[in-house]
């Protein structure tokens, strides 16, 4: 059974692409999230502040496409990404803020 994932493309104000995605990413979706950020190309910022699950199928999705990704999160994943390695990849900051770390 899949599990349950949504994913939704805009914009943000200055233009960048942008993906937010909620429910739980696991191995039952991932291709889901692999296809909407292999279909893309240039900056995405990648907003998980709704996503309460994240296994390594996922990261590993995170991984490839670490060189175009900034990833809005809450302190609810900022361990696994730390412990991961990806925060040091890609840009990490909570909701609000930008990738400088401020609102």
């Amino acid at each position: 059974m899949t599990t349950p994932l949504t994913l939704t493309p805009d914009r943000r104000p200055d233009g960048t692409s942008r993906l937010t995605v909620s429910g739980e990413i696991d191995m039952s979706n991932v291709g889901s999230l692999a296809d909407a950020l292999d279909g893309g190309s240039g900056p995405l910022v990648l907003d998980l502040t709704a996503v309460e699950y994240l296994d390594s199928a996922g990261l590993n999705v995170l991984f490839t496409h670490a060189d175009r990704l900034e990833l809005v999160v809450t302190p609810l994943l900022e361990p696994l990404l730390t412990v991961s390695g990806l925060a040091d990849l890609v840009p990490v900051h909570g909701p609000g803020a930008g990738a400088d770390g401020r609102p």
